[in-house]
């Protein structure tokens, strides 16, 4: 596969420009991550809040498999546009700009959702609910990585995946208490409004938060050099960076921009299938995140946990201890990310994945079925699902979660990074449409099937690390535009 380098520059002769101090630059540039993350927290939140209202709303408006598979997946086609879209945006009017829209829809989602009287009317509040979930997506990883330092890349770009495994924790954690409190997601909770209705209303807090601590933020350095101003560049770099040569960045940046025009979705062209082929890598990565089944876990899981004997109490908190799981091993990534290597990390989660999905798709295909049609797990069976699942979640967690995200922000040229991953976020959500919209009637079809094909996609993006995907550890972003880019990627 063949590569299409942007600039010619050595890499060699920028090796020392970037170099991170700690100190007060050190505290800025974590607390401007940190800001920027705060969308992958309301991505995490609108994402999982679903799991404690669908047996409520599947009940409200008497929704049959496939019209709740449509209202629950509405957002993921929010998602694709969303993510798709924020890419121009943040080229045009800023990445700060992108944080401020999405968390103006994150709030319209909240209390839309909430009040909503037909399941239409909730589809298209939580397909706005995805387009902010979208564009949080694209700009928190891009924010992140053009501000970071090279060293500590990895840590601050997992912060993201934080953000988003603490805000699914939080989802479902409020999603017991509210259930709780009002006795069942299905009973009214106050001013005469079911629980599952306030479980929508939670969200609007974080995302005044978020929408307030965006605009104390200051633009990307680089997308401030592609405007022209480099002042201002100066200052932001001076305040992440610390002591730096600062005219020789701000050099490095524009030569690698390439600002003489504007960047567009026509410089993603290359020879491979109509595309550069390190876009077909994120698309691939992006893919392949989605279709081992995690989301499953997340959107369906005390849905899932029901159908095999547990109560809706019980199912619940098995999937609030499921999301601590992956708050756990989320910060496992964090520690080693920038030690051991994006690369590694995946393998590893690959083969974990591959394992624990095939345990499921045997427990769940050779398990008895009940009057309902739903699998008996047996005293043994039962606990052994629970273990896998779990398992499952720690491997996906220390790999696949957080370091595609940061692999996504780090991996492409300056020029087109915006761009990029946008298209490969895009990819990322239909994908995640696809497997969320497909597992009630797969399960309907039987469990062992549907975890049978979330394994073979687990095999698969194993075969594709080990083939594509190239090691970015430590890497100034703009080495990823000469031509040593190539022999990384290794074609």
């Amino acid at each position: 596969m063949s590569d299409e380098a942007v600039t010619e520059a050595p890499a060699t002769e920028w090796a020392s420009v970037e170099r991170f101090e700690p100190g007060e630059s050190h505290a800025a540039v974590i607390r401007l991550s940190v800001v920027a993350a705060l969308g992958g927290f309301l991505f995490g939140y609108d994402s999982a809040v679903i799991n404690g209202a669908v047996g409520a709303i599947e009940d409200e408006f008497s929704a049959s498999a496939g019209s709740l598979g449509l209202a629950v997946s509405s957002t993921l086609v929010g998602a694709a546009l969303g993510a798709f879209s924020a890419g121009q945006i943040a080229d045009q009017a800023g990445r700060r700009a992108v944080m401020v829209i999405a968390a103006i829809l994150f709030l319209i989602s909240a209390i839309g959702a909430g009040v909503a009287n037909t399941l239409l009317i909730l589809a298209v509040f939580r397909f706005i609910g995805g387009v902010a979930v979208g564009m949080a997506s694209v700009i928190a990883p891009a924010y992140i990585a053009e501000i970071a330092p090279a060293r500590i890349r990895g840590r601050l770009g997992s912060l993201q995946q934080l953000a988003i495994v603490v805000g699914i924790f939080i989802a479902l954690l409020v999603d017991w208490i509210l259930a709780e409190a009002a006795g069942g997601s299905k009973e009214d909770l106050w001013l005469g409004m079911e629980a599952w209705r306030w479980m929508f209303f939670a969200m609007a807090v974080p995302s005044v938060v978020y929408g307030v601590l965006s605009l104390t933020i200051p633009e990307s350095p680089r997308y401030l050099v592609a405007k022209g101003r480099d002042a201002e560049a100066k200052q932001v770099l001076r305040r992440v960076l610390g002591n730096i040569d600062l005219d020789a960045k701000i050099a490095q940046i524009r030569d690698t921009l390439q600002h003489e025009r504007r960047p567009s979705m026509r410089d993603l062209r290359g020879r491979t299938l109509g595309l550069m082929s390190i876009v077909w890598v994120g698309i691939g990565l992006s893919v392949f995140q989605q279709f081992v089944g995690i989301n499953v876990i997340f959107y369906y899981s005390s849905v899932l946990w029901q159908a095999v004997g547990f109560s809706e109490s019980g199912s619940l908190i098995i999937t609030v201890i499921t999301s601590v799981v992956n708050v756990i091993t989320t910060l496992i990534a964090i520690a080693y990310i920038d030690r051991v290597g994006r690369k590694r990390l995946l393998i590893v989660g690959s083969a974990g994945m591959f394992v624990t999905l095939l345990t499921l798709a045997i427990i769940f295909g050779t398990a008895p079925l009940n009057a309902e049609g739903d699998p008996d797990l047996g005293s043994i069976t039962g606990p052994l699902a629970l273990v896998a699942a779990n398992a499952f979640v720690f491997f996906f967690g220390m790999s696949w979660g957080p370091v595609v995200w940061v692999l996504l922000g780090e991996v492409f040229p300056n020029r087109i990074r915006a761009a990029a991953l946008s298209v490969a976020a895009a990819a990322q959500w239909v994908a995640n449409w696809v497997i969320s919209t497909s597992f009630p009637a797969l399960s309907d079809a039987g469990l062992g099937l549907a975890y049978g094909l979330y394994t073979a996609a687990a095999l698969l993006s194993l075969l594709f690390v080990l083939r594509f995907v190239p090691e970015t550890r430590g890497m100034e972003l703009e080495e990823m535009d000469t031509g040593e880019r190539a022999a990384i990627i290794g074609h």
